[in-house]
């Protein structure tokens, strides 16, 4: 390090909510990306991230620090795990009907009563 230059840390912008959804409302009405990140001097990749997030999850969208985000994995877990516990629940049935069927036809042959 050079002696007298101090180590400059630079800190991550944070946009609001509000600001977020002005400039995709901005870029859907028509305005050209590149245009709208000059005037805001922000990288044009990050307003295509946001304009991506919000066709994703529209009033939900920069709900702030992921919770909605993680809410929805969430669910979409949930709802996989209910579709499994339905099918294995459904097979456990088949199984437990055709073993019951496979005890009734073998106690009949059994109680015939014919010679042995």
């Amino acid at each position: 390090m050079v002696k007298g230059v101090k180590k400059v840390r630079l800190k991550r912008q944070q946009f609001t909510r509000a600001f977020k959804q002005q400039v995709v409302r901005e870029v859907e009405a028509g305005k050209p990306v590149a245009q709208a990140a000059r005037e805001y001097e922000i990288h044009p990749t990050q307003i295509t991230k946001w304009r991506q997030l919000h066709r994703r999850y529209a009033e939900q969208a920069f709900a702030g620090n992921g919770h909605a985000y993680r809410e929805e994995a969430r669910t979409a877990e949930l709802e996989r795990m209910v579709g499994q516990l339905t099918r294995e629940n459904a097979l456990l049935k088949k199984a437990l009907l055709r073993l019951e069927g496979s005890r009734e036809g073998r106690g009949s042959i059994g109680s015939r009563g014919g010679p042995r």
